[in-house]
């Protein structure tokens, strides 16, 4: 243990989630670009799914360094699950978008907007957050961001019940109907790609409390 602590350490790992937290950032941005504007949505779904495999390669690149390397600066369990949990936000990204797509909605609803734009600004705070872990894995700033990652799932879901309660109001027809059950399905991937990112949080969480 004591010779493994004076062995260096291989900061490829932050670099790799850096540029993951990059992607994250930059799926969850076209993302609210396309609900917002909503224009061009083939375009912009291809966009997303380009990020989506970005995530893809970067994943595989620090799983790759992770068998390579003897001492890493974080428990191999850790960079492992810290990573599939980024690599997983984009995943519920680009699946949302794709059924935004297949089901060629007409225009997004308000609340499909106010839902992205919550899962952008998750985005932004688990990129601050992931740039704090290698010199402040114990700060106070890292558990703010936690709690702030959090608080924006926590309004994820009053999004969520608030779409759901209505949802079924005006589907007086097979073709309305149909509608609202993937209108249905559209609001449960938004809310749960707000989960990812809770997810991501409580993961920071449990490194931050091994530097406690």
């Amino acid at each position: 243990m004591v010779l493994a602590r004076l062995l260096p350490q291989d900061a490829r790992f932050f670099e790799y989630f850096r540029a993951a937290a990059s992607n994250v950032v930059e799926a969850a941005q076209l993302l609210l670009d396309l609900f917002q504007r909503y224009e061009d949505v083939e375009r912009q779904t291809r966009r997303i799914r380009d990020m989506e495999h970005r995530g893809d390669e970067i994943t595989h690149q620090l799983y790759s360094a992770l068998n390579s390397t003897f001492v890493t600066p974080l428990d191999r369990e850790d960079i492992r699950d810290l990573a599939g949990k980024l690599d997983d936000f984009v995943d519920y990204v680009e699946e949302v978008a794709r059924r935004l797509r297949l089901y060629r909605i007409d225009q997004p609803t308000e609340l499909a907007r106010l839902l992205a734009r919550i899962i952008c600004d998750q985005a932004v705070v688990i990129e601050q957050a992931v740039a704090l872990l290698e010199h402040e894995r114990n700060s106070e700033t890292l558990m703010r961001h936690i709690v702030e990652i959090n608080r924006l799932e926590d309004e994820g879901d009053d999004a969520l019940d608030r779409a759901l309660a209505g949802l079924y109001e005006d589907a007086s027809d097979v073709t309305s109907l149909v509608k609202a059950i993937r209108w249905g399905e559209l609001y449960a991937l938004l809310e749960e790609s707000t989960d990812r990112g809770e997810a991501v949080a409580n993961t920071l969480e449990g490194i931050r409390t091994k530097y406690a």
